[in-house]
């Protein structure tokens, strides 16, 4: 167990330093790539062969250069290379087509001036017949159903403490601990208020983390919720108080940054069984506040954050509107079939982890089966060059969504959201509210 923990650790350590090494578009650089494929949306029906005008210019100046290129499925080892010229800049690069629907990826390379620099881009083929591989356990509802009863036994208990820091003139921000389940696991929120909120006069918003063992950083992002009039609730899922000195977050994520591996081989003591709980328990603490307006809770959140945003979802009948950014955990088990793309945390890095057991277990976490059963308004962002959470997986969720939904597609994006996209969850939510 001890080995398996530390090559989960290393793997997740060095995906992490891949995702920062192959930024597309790195802050205050002085050379552009530029890659626009000759469908506009970047979408081809499989068969279609899609071409790909690339452009290089460092100082803004297009420079000439041989680019070498790879082409690969979404995630998944090349299969074809070559190389192009760059004439005043510009070239053109056929990608070919796949024969199922997917996703293939351009990945590009060049030395100008002794440097050498990396791009890439990914387009999409029938994405609209992108099926997952994860198949929903014939439990599945009585498993989580049971679980959800048993930490109802025992009533809600959390302490609430004022955080002076996080509160201004239009809101009021305090600390909350929350206990989970009978086993002792609780969890840290930041909760935020608008000044002066009258009893049942305000939607709740639950915020889930991404993935990591981390602070709640930057809570006052997004303050433009509770000064628009919602209860927001930016929660943690380790039980770690947000107080703590940077330097013991470091030490612990060191420590216990592979915990999407703890107990993978068994369902009931998985690590994520207690943070899928919390969420449940997070919603109870919210619409049991007395400025709940009785009828809106919305989650929202991007990456491990999207994933528990449409776990809420498809576990709470309560949640009313769900907003969820390129979802990590999402047909984690694809890769078993081969040529077939899986999910953060791409557990086909790790070494054997698609036994019998860890494939049964990930069954009963993996967000296409909460996705299946989501009710509630969604709305899904996501974009194509992610390679932390690839769009294959997100049109895995997004292809079995039945509930009234919406997407906001940005192609170029990476594993980021700007902050309009974000401001923008804000808006849909508030338009969205039930009267």
């Amino acid at each position: 167990m001890e080995k398996t923990l530390r090559q989960a650790l290393l793997i997740i350590l060095l995906f992490a330093a891949t995702l920062a090494q192959a930024e597309n578009y790195p802050y205050r650089a002085d050379y552009l790539w530029t890659t626009i494929p000759d469908h506009p949306s970047w979408l081809y029906k499989t068969g279609e062969n899609a071409k790909i005008e690339v452009t290089f210019l460092k100082y803004g100046i297009p420079r000439d250069a041989v680019v070498s290129y790879e082409i690969g499925n979404d995630m998944l080892a090349s299969d074809k290379t070559g190389s192009v010229k760059l004439k005043d800049g510009r070239g053109i690069i056929n990608m070919g087509s796949r024969r199922t629907p997917g996703f293939r990826d351009l990945r590009l390379r060049t030395t100008i001036d002794g440097v050498n620099y990396e791009h890439h881009i990914k387009v999409g083929y029938s994405v609209e017949k992108i099926e997952p591989y994860t198949a929903m356990p014939s439990d599945f509802d009585s498993f989580w159903k049971s679980n959800i009863d048993e930490m109802h036994r025992r009533p809600l208990s959390y302490t609430k403490e004022y955080v002076s820091e996080y509160s201004t003139n239009k809101m009021d921000c305090y600390l909350v601990k929350m206990l989970v389940d009978q086993k002792g696991h609780s969890i840290y929120a930041y909760l935020f208020y608008p000044k002066g909120a009258k009893a049942h006069s305000c939607p709740v918003v639950l915020c889930p983390p991404g993935a990591g063992v981390k602070t709640i950083k930057e809570p006052m992002l997004h303050r433009y919720y509770a000064e628009s009039g919602c209860i927001r609730m930016e929660m943690e899922i380790h039980g770690l108080d947000p107080r703590l000195p940077q330097s013991t977050f470091d030490d612990l994520s060191r420590a216990y940054g592979s915990y999407l591996y703890f107990n993978l081989a068994d369902r009931d003591q998985y690590y994520m069984k207690h943070v899928y709980l919390s969420l449940i328990r997070a919603i109870d603490l919210l619409t049991s506040l007395p400025e709940w307006d009785g009828k809106n809770v919305a989650v929202q959140g991007g990456s491990q954050g999207g994933a528990l945003s449409i776990v809420a979802a498809g576990l709470d009948p309560r949640v009313t509107l769900c907003c969820a950014n390129h979802p990590a955990l999402a047909d984690m088990a694809g890769y078993v079939e081969k040529g077939r793309t899986g999910g953060y945390p791409h557990f086909n890095h790790g070494e054997n982890m698609f036994t019998d057991a860890n494939v049964k277990t990930m069954a009963y976490y993996d967000v296409v089966n909460f996705a299946r059963r989501v009710k509630c308004k969604t709305r899904m962002t996501w974009g194509y060059n992610d390679v932390a959470c690839p769009p294959t997986t997100s049109y895995a969720v997004w292809n079995v969504l039945t509930c009234p939904k919406e997407s906001l597609i940005t192609p170029i994006n990476e594993h980021w959201t700007s902050e309009a996209t974000e401001r923008g969850h804000c808006t849909w939510i508030m338009n969205n509210l039930l009267k």
